[in-house]
């Protein structure tokens, strides 16, 4: 029998903010959109890589004196990795005393994930929780999205999937009557400047929201108030008339923040939008009553 892997970056435990009650949130590595504001940078690849966290160095030379590749070194107080020569072997990271250096993304198997899984599992029930698997894109890696979703719903475990809905309606099919809760990212509903801040088309997107509204699938949204990019009433008014007319209510705003620019540093990474501010309460209030307007149930902040 094949047992399917997956690439997973990270498995966040005791989760508050990716769905309904405690949840176990797993991070699958890959994404076809690049949006310009993403706070997950190490999902975007779905390679493994390594990413170096300046704050935790205390310039002990293990990483650099260990490397068999000699792709570290020293240039003044940071480390610099030549990415070209690393062959990821991980050596670095482990012995690293700090975490300075992380290695992310590893294969991992389906009873690899649910062991961790299963340290969280006596707190589902009671707090109406279960297991959240987001990316990067989740559906990047559909067969392994699949078998995972699978024996979550033969333990009987509550599921969500964090997504962008980047993919073709048939991979989002094959998974959808597995998924209790799909968290859907909306973006941009102008397909030009959706091209222009993500990378690709919106159609996939707008179209498989329909659809999964039309099979009675169970979505809340996410959006992401990015200033100055998709804050703008015409934004605003037609993503909520977008979503009303799916009758889907439930909607949460989240407010860009700048958690991400050290990440884009670490991995040696262009950040586009260095010098963007958090938006203003007042601003976030003002959006939540454009969409309240259109009959949509909102809140702000948390998952």
């Amino acid at each position: 029998m094949h047992i399917k892997k997956g690439v997973v970056f990270d498995i966040k435990r005791f989760a508050v903010d990716d769905g309904p009650g405690i949840r176990t949130t797993v991070f699958l590595k890959g994404c076809p959109l690049r949006c310009w504001w993403c706070h997950n940078p190490e999902g975007q690849l779905q390679t493994s890589e390594l990413m170096f966290r300046k704050t935790r160095c205390t310039r002990c030379y293990e990483c650099v004196e260990n490397c068999p590749k000699h792709a570290l070194s020293f240039n003044g107080r940071r480390l610099v990795i030549d990415r070209k020569r690393c062959n990821l072997c991980g050596i670095c990271a482990e012995k690293c005393p700090t975490d300075v250096i992380a290695f992310l993304g590893k294969e991992l198997t389906v009873k690899e994930v649910m062991r961790e899984v299963d340290k969280d599992s006596p707190f589902y029930d009671e707090s109406k929780g279960g297991v959240t698997i987001s990316g990067g894109e989740p559906l990047m890696q559909i067969d392994f999205l699949d078998s995972l979703l699978t024996e979550c719903k033969t333990r009987g475990i509550r599921t969500a999937v964090d997504t962008s809905g980047y993919a073709p309606w048939r991979d989002v099919k094959e998974i959808a009557d597995k998924v209790d809760l799909f968290l859907y990212d909306f973006k941009l509903i102008d397909e030009k400047m959706h091209r222009k801040y993500t990378g690709v088309s919106n159609k996939w997107i707008l179209d498989n929201f329909r659809r999964l509204a039309e099979s009675g699938s169970d979505l809340f949204v996410r959006f992401v108030v990015v200033p100055g990019i998709n804050d703008d009433d015409d934004n605003v008014s037609e993503t909520a008339e977008f979503i009303e007319s799916c009758a889907v209510k439930q909607v949460c705003l989240l407010p860009y923040h700048r958690a991400g620019i050290e990440k884009y540093r670490g991995l040696g990474r262009r950040y586009r939008l260095k010098t963007l501010k958090t938006p203003s309460d007042r601003k976030l209030n003002v959006i939540k009553e454009w969409f309240e307007r259109a009959g949509l149930n909102v809140r702000i902040g948390g998952g």
